[in-house]
């Protein structure tokens, strides 16, 4: 075994590793009827059960494997502030009204998720601070502008520029030229916060089945059916929130969300390397390939960054990998890299959300292109609203023009792999 070869499995998480004993949740067994069915079992649609539930209306929510298996459990865990774009850039699309509207709901959901996880006493292992960086010059402009108008026409006053000496100080790192400091938001340990949420959605009352992969959406007798390899769930309502996990299930959905592998791996405890992240922020780099890494409770460096346009996994994640970990930190080219993994990311054209009723009756949510950790869990709790009456936000993200992926159903991956291979090689010249 070479030295940084890990012990444990190809693909065991360091999530996984550290949760504990994740409970499990019985597949379904015969039909039944619900007031809402939900497909999928990450964040968005474990939210969304259990606000439904919480206001006395019966869920049903089927998960084809196990609750965490997919991006909710495997994520980098960063809560970044705003959209996926930054503002400003959304300003210039969709107007100041628009993109202050979705700024603020970015900031209410940042809100909701902290005090879901404070009430409901889960330990997610939240840090403060995270770092946007700079991995170009050219781009040092544009960085000083982000945290001016943060504070000046978006009333967040919580980001701060850094020039490089001050980058390398908070980084550990000289391989970029400068930054962006975020004290408002943080990073966390996602499949914990899955599993408190989880137990809180069956505590409110919802049907949660593990194992029980949805085979077809059809309507019949003014219902939609939901059909299982061991039964039939029909509802009034249906959440689609597989996100990246569509595959054939709904085309339109599925038109639209385009899965993409990010990977991550974990190192051994930094003990003897004090000055990597020495005040515990996330940082997310500025490459179109995102680079992101934190360090974790217990001192480890978790890196991410390479990206598969398909739904193939490499073959050897940790070494490509400690590649760009040696990149970025030549000091640990000796490190251990003790777990890696993988999972699908849903991605749009645009990278923001996809909001669309798709058939009569059914809705999906999904697309948060990597940003989806906050998003995710409160576009749960605004489904829950707007069947319940309670407000319509929702509707601000339904509003947005999120295209279809070129190409059709066949040569739809093939583009996107030419296009973001083209993005990947910009970052590199």
């Amino acid at each position: 075994m070479s030295e940084w070869q890990s012990p444990i499995a190809p693909g065991i998480s360091w999530y996984q590793a550290t949760v504990g004993e994740r409970p499990t949740y019985s597949a379904m067994d015969g039909s039944r009827t619900a007031d809402v069915a939900i497909v999928g079992g990450g964040f968005t649609g474990l939210q969304a059960a259990f606000n439904l539930a919480q206001l006395g209306l019966s869920v049903v929510l089927l998960e084809g494997a196990r609750l965490g298996d997919g991006a909710s459990g495997r994520n980098g865990g960063q809560m970044g502030t705003g959209q996926r774009a930054w503002p400003e850039e959304l300003e210039q699309k969709i107007g100041f009204e628009r993109s202050k509207a979705l700024f603020d709901m970015a900031e209410e959901a940042k809100r909701y998720l902290l005090n879901f996880a404070s009430e409901h006493r889960i330990d997610m292992d939240y840090t403060p601070g995270q770092m946007n960086v700079a991995h170009k010059p050219g781009y040092e402009r544009d960085y000083r502008a982000n945290a001016e108008i943060a504070a000046e026409r978006y009333g967040y006053p919580h980001l701060s520029f850094m020039d490089r000496e001050e980058t390398a100080e908070r980084t550990g790192s000289r391989h970029y030229y400068c930054g962006v400091r975020d004290t408002g938001t943080g990073h966390i340990h996602p499949l914990k916060l899955l599993v408190g949420l989880a137990h809180a959605a069956q505590s409110a009352g919802a049907h949660i089945h593990e194992m029980t992969r949805v085979t077809a959406i059809r309507r019949g007798d003014g219902k939609t059916l939901l059909d299982t390899a061991r039964g039939t769930v029909s509802a009034d309502r249906v959440l689609i929130a597989t996100n990246g996990y569509i595959e054939k299930l709904e085309p339109v959905t599925a038109g639209h969300v385009m899965p993409i592998g990010s990977f991550i791996a974990a190192t051994e405890p930094l003990d003897d390397y004090p000055s990597v992240l020495p005040g515990g922020e996330a940082v997310a780099d500025s490459r179109f390939v995102v680079r992101y890494f934190r360090k974790s409770r217990d001192n480890r460096l978790l890196f991410g960054g390479r990206e598969v346009y398909s739904s193939s996994s490499p073959e050897d994640t940790a070494h490509f990998i400690r590649r760009q970990i040696i990149e970025t930190y030549p000091s640990l080219k000796d490190i251990r890299i003790t777990h890696a993994w993988g999972g699908y990311v849903g991605i749009t054209m645009p990278r923001q959300p996809f909001v669309r009723e798709v058939m009569p009756g059914v809705t999906s949510i999904g697309g948060y292109s990597g940003h989806g950790v906050m998003l995710s869990n409160f576009c749960g709790k605004l489904y829950a609203d707007r069947l319940t009456g309670t407000a319509d936000a929702l509707g601000d993200l339904e509003a947005l023009d999120v295209p279809s992926f070129p190409g059709g159903a066949h040569l739809r991956k093939p583009l996107l792999f030419l296009a973001l291979t083209w993005y990947a090689l910009r970052d590199r010249v």
